[in-house]
């Protein structure tokens, strides 16, 4: 008999709803999971790959390690990126087995079923250099693709939201300077020179 699926438990869940409280600026006891929003312990685990290969750990924490999945389920089910925005007709039949009864994208559902059909089977059992290489491909056509939306640009967005509204993205990964100095219209850059957190135009999402 096969164990019961454990959802997420309830430390992750914290951490991510910090990170979503964060971001959209609301108390962490407005953010609900509802059953139909709960990912199953294997969509969890692809998420989780997911985030630390979109932002592998370094001399940094990596996105997998600050609770960025747990955020994704949240703001995927509170509609962050247009997450719950409901698909045109022509992309509702495109994402046909993924699509809520609202029209809206089971982000989580496709994300597991399409790494799972280019990885020919088990994403999870791939090697790590083959899950980088299925994702990389992944994220070459999400981005060469034509359509307004697309899954998983919208998940990356939201990896990439959690990931530099954290502590280790925002503080560590960047340098956060509430008070700058004066202003100096030519300054070195080396390999060592991190973005500035708190200021948006020095920091590229692409």
């Amino acid at each position: 008999m096969m164990a019961a699926d454990p959802g997420p438990d309830r430390r992750a869940f914290l951490s991510g709803a910090a990170l979503l409280a964060l971001a959209l600026g609301v108390p962490i006891a407005a953010l609900e999971l509802s059953p139909g929003d709960s990912p199953s312990a294997r969509q969890q685990a692809i998420l989780r790959e997911a985030c630390a290969l979109v932002i592998p750990r370094s001399d940094t924490p990596g996105a997998g390690d600050v609770g960025v999945a747990d955020f994704v389920v949240l703001a995927l089910a509170h509609g962050l990126e247009d997450s719950r925005k409901p698909l045109t007709a022509e992309l509702a039949a495109r994402y046909t087995a993924d699509v809520r009864s609202d029209l809206s994208l089971l982000h989580l559902e496709w994300l597991e079923a399409e790494l799972d059909r280019r990885s020919g089977g088990d994403f999870i059992r791939r090697r790590p250099e083959q899950r980088h290489a299925l994702l990389a491909a992944l994220d070459r056509a999400a981005f060469a693709d034509a359509a307004p939306v697309h899954p998983w640009r919208t998940i990356k967005a939201l990896i990439l939201l959690g990931y530099y509204t954290s502590e280790a993205g925002g503080a560590v990964e960047l340098r956060y300077v509430p008070v700058p100095g004066r202003w100096d219209p030519d300054l070195p850059q080396t390999p060592d020179t991190r973005a500035i957190s708190n200021d948006w135009s020095a920091v590229d999402f692409g």
